[in-house]
């Protein structure tokens, strides 16, 4: 073979010029066949193969969580919200004996929903035999019920005629069942305030027909919380002709608080208003350090998911130490070294991700499906109503942490592969061929 041949041979097995330009062909081609798995290869495969699986699973189980914890918060806020006032007005300068006509004006007040008169008091509700529990009467207008879509939407037997008609109540399901009661049937309300005698002050105990059950679908209020016809209420607790509240719901509570003054300006009179930000403070604030807490926790599988790759990766670039030499002298840059061992890492943090994002939106969208199969396989009940208020297990996801959590994901895997594939350009060939 002459000089000239052996020099067009040599040139025809080196990489080409423009092969050599940054994530080539030809970087790209090296670094998939350093990720195929091989027999002699087999314990770096395994390496790999648990990088790519603590990745998923990691960026799965963070998105599966975020989910459900912001489910949670949604839906306890909606629900919360959907029975309870956005804004609480109590009067500070007298009786509140003119709640016709602030109710009104309340109404006509821009962003501003509805506004109730409601009264309230706590009771002793006794059904059929011994049962019996404590329970809160909110007093309300029949009219102001039916808009309450939380609650006249969600009746599952019987009718609100009765409670128009001023001679029935309204009571969860979870109160009767816990009480024996059906609709028709009768509960006994107690209170202790109730007429006032020489012998001092004498409970008052009256019984109700039962014309409708709601299910709101948290626990708390289903067990505990009675509608009576306001003029009813205002009897059964001393209060004729008052109320102790007008409950504001207007249409973005999250601004609420740019109510405030157009709402004491209708008022015309002194008054102490409440927001549900101010009620449920303590509540929501628990959630929001729970839900940063789990994802601070939660992100450390991800980190050590991304330590396996470096480690993969350094056993790789010891393993492949001939491979290297050859591809320098062949005529590949150190810079091109460096690119085909971080693609060959980051493209297991690039497929694990991916995983772990279809797989978190599949268990997102099928969650409750999911965790009623656990309690049948387990035979308990998972997500228990009575220590978690909702009755399913809900799961919303958010757009951002969705991306965050990718975000977060890529660059660990990314940041894990430098070393290793700087390791990788920095070989010497005299001393990989030597020792290999």
């Amino acid at each position: 073979m002459t000089a000239v041949t052996e020099d067009r041979v040599q040139a025809a097995e080196r990489p080409e010029k423009s092969s050599s330009r940054p994530f080539s062909a030809f970087e790209r081609m090296v670094a998939w066949r350093y990720l195929r798995s091989r027999r002699k290869e087999a314990f770096i495969s395994v390496i790999a193969g648990f990088s790519f699986i603590g990745i998923m699973l990691g960026v799965a189980t963070l998105i599966i969580v975020m989910a459900v914890m912001n489910g949670f918060r949604t839906e306890l806020i909606s629900r919360i919200l959907g029975i309870n006032g956005h804004m609480i007005v109590q009067p500070i300068d007298g009786p509140l004996n003119n709640y016709p006509e602030l109710a009104t004006k309340f109404s006509g007040v821009k962003g501003v929903t509805m506004a109730i008169p409601m009264v309230e008091g706590q009771v002793l509700a006794q059904g059929v035999g011994d049962s019996s529990t404590g329970a809160l009467v909110r007093g309300i207008r029949a009219d102001d019920l039916s808009k309450m879509k939380s609650v006249s939407d969600h009746i599952q037997s019987g009718d609100l005629v009765g409670f128009a008609s001023g001679s029935g109540v309204a009571i969860g399901s979870r109160m009767a069942e816990q009480l024996g009661i059906t609709v028709g049937g009768t509960i006994t309300l107690t209170s202790p305030n109730g007429d006032v005698t020489p012998l001092g002050m004498n409970p008052r105990v009256k019984a109700y027909t039962v014309s409708a059950i709601y299910e709101i679908g948290m626990s708390e209020y289903d067990s505990t919380i009675i509608f009576m016809p306001l003029e009813e209420a205002q009897l059964f607790f001393n209060a004729e002709g008052l109320v102790q509240s007008i409950e504001i719901f207007v249409e973005h509570p999250d601004v609420v608080e740019e109510l405030r003054q157009p709402i004491e300006d209708a008022a015309g009179r002194q008054i102490f208003i409440t927001d549900w930000r101010d009620r449920n403070k303590t509540f929501f604030s628990t959630l929001e350090v729970q839900s940063n807490v789990m994802f601070m926790i939660l992100s450390l599988i991800v980190l050590v998911a991304a330590l396996n790759i470096i480690s993969g990766l350094i056993m790789l670039v010891k393993d492949k130490g001939s491979d290297i030499a050859i591809l320098r002298t062949m005529g590949a840059t150190s810079g091109s070294v460096m690119r085909i061992f971080f693609m060959t890492g980051a493209a297991i943090g690039v497929a694990g991700t991916v995983a772990g994002v279809a797989l978190g939106v599949v268990v997102c969208l099928n969650i409750e499906s999911i965790r009623q199969f656990f309690s049948w396989i387990s035979g308990t009940t998972i997500f228990s109503p009575e220590l978690y208020f909702l009755n399913q297990l809900p799961a919303d996801m958010n757009a951002d942490e969705t991306a965050l959590v990718v975000v977060m994901a890529l660059t660990l895997s990314f940041l894990a592969t430098i070393f290793p594939a700087w390791r990788a350009s920095r070989l010497d060939p005299v001393q990989a061929l030597r020792y290999d």
